[in-house]
């Protein structure tokens, strides 16, 4: 069953025609392929996309879910994409907040960023096998999200206990929102990837192992229940909003590798109350610790040489 509820927004739609209630775009009419669209309605209930649509007499293949095509679309219950879709487009389904459940084809390729922020309802799910792109913040704001599952013969992506790793689980990729308590990531991983635990604000504790060497940009930003984290040797920099809005954070051990604090990374930790800087830092950068309402004591070494505007406001 498929519903559509009309938009009060008036303005202008890029889609080519309406079949059933999905709005195309034509993507080529040479090879007959569209791509699922925003249209003058808003998609609601149980929606399918099909493998093929007849419009004026021409049967189009579709193969693919264009970029913000159900967004904001927060009455969508559900939604089954059948096979020849290779690619989801960025913010595709972003704010679906009613979106429960989702089924991906074995024919999927990509999955753009963002394609699946704000689905505050959804609680897994399954990456297919063919899947070689998951775009940053992909699951932002999934609160609900208990597992993101990979297919076991999918060569580029492998998931542990609903937590998503590259293959050779050497990458940290991303958390699901709604994991709560403690967590450890295992051993071998050398790289926390960018935003990946980003929301995630029910986890209370995060074990980072010895070997870890690098951690991307807002990695733990909003991670309001964690308390504590030890940053392990061999990280040289704490990237732009690594830590921001991790509101209950009390302490935290840098290593002596460190050399720089970027923009934002510790910005509103207002339960930080004081913080040693290792002796090789040399930059703190803007807005660093913003809002830490909290932060009592800090220890600058000699070595820093620049400390960006409202770094301490």
């Amino acid at each position: 069953m498929l519903v559509v509820a009309w938009c009060c927004t008036m303005g202008a739609w890029a889609y080519d025609f309406e079949a059933d209630g999905i709005y195309y775009g034509i993507t080529s009419a040479t090879d007959k392929t569209v791509e699922v669209v925003s249209g003058s309605a808003r998609y609601s209930g149980d929606v399918t996309i099909p493998a093929t649509v007849t419009y004026g007499g021409i049967t189009y293949r579709v193969t693919a879910i264009g970029g913000y095509a159900f967004d904001n679309c927060s009455s969508l219950a559900s939604i089954v994409i059948h096979e020849g879709v290779t690619s989801i487009g960025v913010y595709a389904f972003d704010n679906c907040s009613s979106l429960a459940s989702i089924t991906l084809p074995e024919s999927l390729s990509s999955i753009g960023n963002y394609a699946f922020s704000g689905c505050s309802s959804l609680a897994s799910i399954v990456i297919p096998e063919g899947v070689t792109s998951i775009g940053n913040d992909t699951f932002r704001d999934c609160s609900s999200l208990q597992s993101i599952d990979v297919v076991e013969d999918n060569a580029n992506y492998k998931s542990i206990d609903g937590v998503l790793f590259n293959k050779n689980v050497t990458m940290f990729i991303s958390c699901p929102g709604g994991k709560a308590g403690a967590y450890t990531i295992p051993k071998g991983v050398t790289e926390i990837g960018e935003y990946a635990f980003e929301g995630c604000s029910s986890l209370a504790s995060i074990v980072i192992p010895e070997g870890v060497t690098s951690i991307g940009v807002y990695a733990f930003s909003g991670c309001s229940s964690l308390a504590s984290i030890v940053i392990p040797d061999g990280v040289t920099s704490i990237g732009n909003g690594t830590f921001r809005g991790c509101s209950s954070l009390a302490s935290i051990t840098l290593p002596e590798s460190l050399s720089s604090i970027g923009e934002y990374a510790f910005s509103e930790c207002s339960s930080l109350a004081s913080i040693v800087i290792p002796d090789g830092v040399t930059s703190i950068g803007e807005y660093a610790f913003y809002r830490c309402s909290s932060l009592a004591s800090i220890v600058i070494p000699e070595g820093v040489t620049s400390i960006g505007k409202y770094a301490f406001w």
